[in-house]
């Protein structure tokens, strides 16, 4: 059974996401704010993570940016704003999706679904054994980690997918909207700007200089590629 960590200040909410998340066959863990949210993951083998952006004592943002400094657990965002600017600082915070209220329980169910996949198993994809290596750039793929300069760099299991997935297309330029329905699993909606803002963190992580990259290159007004180094 697969464990979900719900934090909202709404107990209608919360309710109302329990109960579909144990229709699903999901053991839900309740919080009503960002220090509550801390203390469950300090005791409990967690899966997936719903935060609600505007919370008393710590909000949204900030349990995101303190989970991240331990954990690459998958993390959605709610928030009552719609706006592209608020979705985009969500998943420069270190989210990995962003739903906005009021929402449908089953499409927030479905997203809890896909990234719990995605997190355990890195979803339906095919796993290709062994590494891909260019420069000091490594991926195993059997251990789902990756390297630079022999270094570990931790990754969530969004970002992960998105390296594995531009590694196995080693120098091939791929799109945004590839990049997400192969990480994903869906269509991707035009101007969406969830793997832009993934590309800028992963840069971050395996980049000397991640303003002038040496491996995840920018192909303006076509996509992105991992360069054959």
């Amino acid at each position: 059974m697969y464990n979900v960590l719900i934090c909202d200040d709404d107990r209608e909410i919360l309710k109302s996401i329990e109960i579909y998340l144990n229709m699903e066959g999901y053991k839900p863990f309740l919080a009503e704010n960002g220090k509550q949210a801390l203390e469950i993951l300090e005791n409990n083998d967690i899966h997936c993570i719903v935060l609600d952006i505007m919370m008393p004592e710590l909000d949204g943002l900030q349990t995101t940016l303190q989970i991240r400094k331990t954990r690459n657990t998958p993390i959605i965002l709610l928030s009552a704003k719609s706006e592209d600017t608020d979705k985009i600082t969500g998943l420069g915070f270190g989210a990995d999706d962003y739903v906005t209220k009021p929402f449908n329980p089953l499409e927030l169910t479905a997203r809890i679904k896909s990234q719990i996949r995605r997190f355990c198993s890195l979803g339906s994809r095919e796993i290709k054994k062994g590494t891909i290596t260019t420069g000091g750039l490594c991926v195993d793929t059997i251990a789902h980690e990756v390297t630079v300069d022999g270094e570990s760099v931790r990754l969530t299991a969004t970002e992960y997918g998105i390296v594995e997935y531009l590694m196995k297309n080693l120098g091939c330029i791929l799109s945004a909207g590839q990049i997400y329905e192969a990480v994903w699993g869906e269509p991707c909606m035009a101007g969406d700007k969830t793997v832009t803002v993934h590309i800028r963190r992963i840069r971050e992580k395996i980049e000397i200089n991640p303003k002038e990259p040496k491996y995840l290159k920018v192909v303006w007004g076509i996509g992105y590629k991992i360069e054959k180094v």
